[in-house]
């Protein structure tokens, strides 16, 4: 295990060479884990959201591609065809694909250094190429949400210091965009943890994030493991928050952001952005670089928005009064449901883009200044 950070693997971790991940689907009132061993383990734990979130998806996903390589002995082709399916595990967060690309690129550039190897040999470098690049991408992350958290925590203290003696800066959230979607601190999460070290007195307004309440069971939970003050609320209460004056500031992740800034974030999220703008309450998106798409322009007509499963919809899972955990319909057994799962803010409402190189307009040409190496 790379030891590059103490607080790192939190949502995952390397264990007698196979990937264990929380899984996700549990929490808040059940804490498992399932032991990942081959690539067809990591693609399903994507795609049944064992692990979900931009980042840690792909942190799975390239670990995915290593775990591939040990099944496959090095067989770069048989790497590739393994890697392909979990690539298309869930088709909008763009971290997944671009970290099963990155890990396929080094490999091919690795295979060509070691042609002059014995075959197994060569094979068995492979393997050991595979898992040192997941580790980096991994590790990348760490560094990359801790910068995330002090570029937005300056948000966060500017407006502390305006508000009267004792009062919380009052910070509202849709979803979940922290330490169990991206290690090790999250996106959105970042500064509030950040603050939360400072001293500065915060308050977080927690979406329930309908359907399957990742604010209500995993941002909740997150906040109630560090004693960050938080209330949570159903999905449509944000505005009338902000209309009596008691959001100071939208954070929120992303799964895709456009080389012109329009965000691809858990559905709802554009209705806060509305409610935002409306109210001239500053609208954040945090993200590390990995999450932009640089070839995209247009959010609305270019990125595939996935549609999950009606039940999703139609059934909700929690405690039951006997203590098990358990799901119930909420709706008449005739009615069928639609279940898109992210929708898109257009960059005009969007404030600003707090990124792990420093806060940008969520404009074409600053976003191209900030991230020339990536276009």
């Amino acid at each position: 295990m790379n030891s590059t950070s103490s607080s790192f693997w939190k949502a995952f971790w390397l264990e007698d060479g196979n990937l264990v991940v929380i899984d996700q689907t549990q929490l808040p009132f059940r804490s498992t884990t399932k032991t990942l061993k081959t690539s067809a383990d990591a693609t399903l734990a994507i795609q049944d959201m064992t692990v979900r979130g931009a980042g840690v998806i792909g942190n799975v996903a390239a670990f995915g591609v290593y775990l591939a390589a040990r099944e496959s002995n090095g067989d770069l082709a048989k790497i590739k065809a393994l890697s392909a399916v979990i690539r298309l595990a869930r088709p909008t967060a763009v971290n997944l694909m671009w970290a099963v690309d990155r890990m396929i690129a080094v490999l091919e550039k690795a295979a060509l250094k070691k042609d002059d190897l014995e075959k197994d040999d060569s094979r068995k470098d492979l393997i050991e190429v595979a898992l040192k690049e997941a580790i980096a991408i991994s590790d990348e992350d760490v560094i990359g949400t801790r910068n995330i958290g002090k570029f937005g925590c300056e948000l966060i203290e500017a407006i502390a210091k305006t508000k009267p003696e004792g009062e919380p800066v009052n910070i509202l959230t849709h979803c979940n965009a922290g330490w169990l979607a991206i290690v090790d601190r999250g996106s959105a999460l970042a500064p509030i943890y950040e603050a939360s070290d400072r001293g500065i007195n915060i308050h977080v307004w927690v979406d329930e994030t309908r359907p399957r309440n990742q604010g209500a069971n995993l941002t909740a939970w997150e906040l109630g493991q560090s004693n960050i003050p938080h209330t949570l609320i159903a999905d449509n209460t944000g505005g009338l928050l902000m209309q009596y004056g008691k959001v100071d500031l939208c954070i929120v992740g992303t799964d895709r952001t456009t080389r012109s800034g329009d965000v691809a974030n858990k559905i709802g999220t554009y209705l806060k952005a509305l409610a935002a703008h409306d109210n001239h309450i500053p609208f954040y998106v945090a993200l590390p670089s990995s999450t932009f798409d640089m070839q995209i322009a247009d959010g609305i007509k270019e990125i595939a928005i996935e549609t999950r499963s009606a039940d999703e919809v139609l059934y909700m899972q929690g405690l039951q009064d006997d203590g098990a955990i358990g799901k119930v319909r909420v709706a008449p057994l005739e009615t069928k449901a639609l279940n898109y799962g992210f929708d898109i803010t257009p960059a005009r409402l969007v404030t600003g883009l707090i990124t792990e190189r420093g806060i940008c307009k969520a404009e074409e040409m600053a976003i191209a200044a900030m991230f020339l190496d990536l276009i």
